[in-house]
């Protein structure tokens, strides 16, 4: 049976079974996956993934998230293990015509683990028999693609308790990880040429590498402290609350829970342009996202805290669009598109 309660559905319409490739709910699981499987109707009957349920139970759909983590293990025999498991698992899916939904995170890996992983990709891309994109600027994936997009953190973080916004403050938090640009911004703060300006860097670094550079970096600028932990919920509210302003220079940013669990609890970003992030600036406003083109640099910060200063922000920006109730029904439906129900019955 699920872990997870579901509140929603007609109990008219079919129950699907829908096998997730996370093995387990716990403290450390991305919130975006929690709420999604809370937000499914009751006829979504959510089995948590092993090797052994894949490969010898009965489902109706194989949901993948973030497929790389399928073969990979933190030693060299665990990842090659888990990647001839994976083979007779996509052999399975093949034979069995099993439908694959696949939601697509990112437009890749943000790490390269060699050409075995990126066959295995490529297979279980060919295999994937309808794809979900989270916004509307991903590109559409043969054969079949749906939109829904990120749903909101609203919710899960109401009830946490609230820091007060320290004026110049910034933050930069989540896995610590080169792709997102951490180096260069602790290379710009001696630039800044705002008064009062202070960092803050929160979350668990990704290599031994990553946290020596930001404790070298607080030793020499006194303006910057950091929390290089994994951080619960509460702690993540109040570290987030507390900033004037979130900044996200990354090197590559598609779909960003980091950014939209910022604007969840009403805290404006400074993010790198692309589509995705001006896609995200035109639904909630300019003032909420600010986005810097080229380089990141001193100057993206200055006009950036300038910009948000002079604006008159409300409370909390505008993620009506993005409730996971609607997220829930559109995910029952893209289950029933793949296994070739009629979606209308939805």
């Amino acid at each position: 049976m699920s872990a997870v309660a579901h509140t929603h559905g007609n109990p008219m319409r079919r129950s699907l079974t829908v096998l997730q490739s996370v093995d387990r709910i716990d403290d450390h699981t991305n919130p975006y996956l929690i709420q999604l499987l809370r937000a499914l109707p009751d006829q979504v009957q959510v089995r948590f993934f092993s090797m052994r349920r894949a490969l010898f139970s009965r489902y109706d759909v194989l949901h993948v998230h973030w497929p790389e983590y399928l073969f990979r293990h933190r030693h060299p025999l665990g990842t090659l293990l888990k990647q001839f498991s994976a083979v007779l698992l996509l052999c399975k899916l093949a034979v069995t015509r099993t439908a694959v939904v696949r939601t697509l995170h990112n437009l890749e890996p943000h790490e390269d683990k060699g050409w075995r992983e990126r066959t295995l990709l490529k297979w279980l891309d060919a295999l994937t028999t309808r794809w979900i994109r989270l916004n509307v600027t991903t590109p559409l994936q043969a054969p079949a693609t749906d939109t829904v997009l990120h749903g909101h953190y609203r919710d899960w973080y109401a009830s946490k308790p609230k820091s007060a916004m320290v004026r110049g403050r910034l933050l930069h938090f989540g896995l610590i990880r080169p792709y997102k640009g951490v180096e260069t911004l602790l290379e710009t703060m001696p630039q800044i040429r705002s008064g009062g300006v202070s960092l803050r860097i929160v979350g668990s670094p990704a290599s031994d590498d990553m946290r020596q550079l930001v404790l070298e970096a607080a030793e020499r600028d006194p303006r910057i402290s950091s929390l290089l932990q994994y951080v619960d919920d509460e702690t993540l509210a109040q570290e987030v609350s507390a900033a004037e302003l979130i900044v996200l220079p990354y090197r590559q940013m598609h779909n960003s829970g980091t950014l939209l669990l910022a604007l969840s609890l009403g805290r404006p970003v400074l993010a790198p342009w692309n589509s995705a992030t001006q896609a995200i600036a035109d639904e909630v406003g300019g003032h909420w996202v600010q986005l810097y083109h080229d380089d990141f640099d001193a100057a993206a910060i200055d006009t950036a805290l300038a910009a948000v200063r002079s604006a008159s922000l409300s409370a909390a920006p505008d993620l009506s669009r993005r409730e996971w109730a609607a997220a829930g029904e559109a995910h029952y439906r893209t289950y029933r598109a793949a296994l070739g129900l009629p979606v209308e019955a939805a």
